[in-house]
């Protein structure tokens, strides 16, 4: 396996330096408009069409939304994120 990308650095990352979208319904409109270049999901999303094929790259984050909003540093919780630009991060590589 390749070396391991930290996933709260790049993360941080992508959404102090390039653009992400958080939430279900924006993640869902980025995929639509053909922006997201790459979408993570917590362990608990509830979007069915977030967990089909949808034609780009996704990562599955091992913890529940509750988690991953704290990684992203948001008040809430968030089960769905799409990066639209990666901005500095390594996040693709994920």
């Amino acid at each position: 396996m390749s070396e391991k990308v930290d996933i709260s650095r790049a993360l941080k990352a992508a959404i102090t330096t390039g653009r992400v979208e958080f939430g279900v319904d924006q993640t869902e409109k980025a995929i639509k408009a053909g922006k997201a270049q790459m979408v993570i999901l917590s362990r608990n999303c509830p979007s069915e069409m977030l967990t089909g094929s949808i034609g780009v790259k996704v990562h599955v984050f091992e913890g529940n939304n509750m988690e991953l909003g704290a990684l992203c540093g948001k008040p809430f919780s968030v089960s769905a994120l799409a990066v639209i630009d990666k901005g500095s991060s390594n996040i693709l590589t994920l």
